[in-house]
Order: C-alpha cells, then sequence, then structure tokens
C-alpha cells in the first residue's frame, strides 16, 4: 500500500492550496503545511477552490521544516524543484513518500536541494518555461507516484 504525502513549504497562493487539496483528497494524500503561509487557512479563496472537500481532507500544520521533519522522520523525503537533475519519471518513489513543494514565488530554498541532490526531481518542460503553476505541479508528481505502484487505492474503472 502507497502512503502519499505532499508537503508544502510556505505556500503563498490560497487557491493553489486549495486545489491541492483536492488533488490530495482524490489521491488518499495526506496534505503538510509547513509554515509560514502567504495566507489564513480560513481564507475564502482556499476555501473556494477547495470546495466542500477541505473539510473531509487530511492536513497538518507545522511551524517550520525542522518540525516537519521531527514530526515525520520516517519515509522518503522527495524535493521538487527545476534545478533538480532527475527527471520525476525515472525516480523510484518509496511506499512511503513525501513529496516536498516550495513556495511559489522562489521554490526551495538552494541549499536543501544542495544537500539532497539524490532525492531531487523535476518535472520535464520546454526551456522558455520559468516554472509551473504549483497545484498543476503537484497533481504530475501525485499521479506519477500513484501510476509506479498501479494507482493502487485508487478507483481506476468506471
Amino acid at each position: 500500500m502507497i502512503k502519499l504525502n505532499i508537503v508544502l513549504l510556505e505556500p503563498e497562493i490560497p487557491q493553489n492550496t486549495g486545489n491541492i487539496g483536492r488533488t490530495c483528497l482524490a489521491m488518499g494524500a495526506v496534505l503538510h503545511l509547513v509554515e509560514p503561509m502567504g495566507f489564513s487557512i480560513e481564507n475564502k479563496y482556499l476555501k473556494r477552490a477547495g470546495l466542500d472537500y477541505w473539510k473531509e481532507l487530511n492536513v497538518k500544520y507545522y511551524r517550520d521544516y525542522s518540525d516537519f521533519l521531527t514530526k515525520n522522520p520516517h519515509g522518503q523525503k522527495v524535493l521538487i524543484s527545476k534545478k533538480a537533475t532527475n527527471r520525476c519519471d525515472q525516480f523510484c518513489y518509496g511506499s512511503e513518500v513525501y513529496l516536498v513543494f516550495g513556495k511559489e514565488s522562489v521554490g526551495l530554498p538552494d541549499k536543501m536541494l544542495l544537500d539532497n541532490q539524490g532525492s531531487c526531481v523535476r518535472i520535464p518542460m520546454s526551456a522558455h518555461t520559468r516554472s509551473l503553476n504549483l497545484a498543476n505541479a503537484v497533481a504530475i508528481l501525485s499521479y506519477e507516484v500513484m501510476r509506479q505502484y498501479s494507482f493502487t487505492g485508487l478507483k481506476t474503472e468506471s
């Protein structure tokens, strides 16, 4: 059984987080929100994007990344960055995986990427593209992980 976790490090845009919450619910994933966040969880845009799904979502909050690591010592931590050399579709994800995404404006800190080079993956895109929307990146990576596990636990037929 796959345990998929989505970690947002200092998310800034409530609509992205709301949409990511919906993706997490569809995937059976846990959403981990690491402060500081650029909005309140009571934000109307977050709730509108998450619709009525937000109350069903398994979401956990942390004061900072150290707090997250202390409370989640096990499982594979995979950092997502356009600066990574490993392609997301050529990486082997563990059965308990935490996909770690940085804030919308700057991504993950360079030191974090440097210290974890073997655990960093990127989504292929054209050279002329600066980045993907965070909610889209989360969806792409979530579905890639679940694809590698044959979509275990998800409804695959109508």
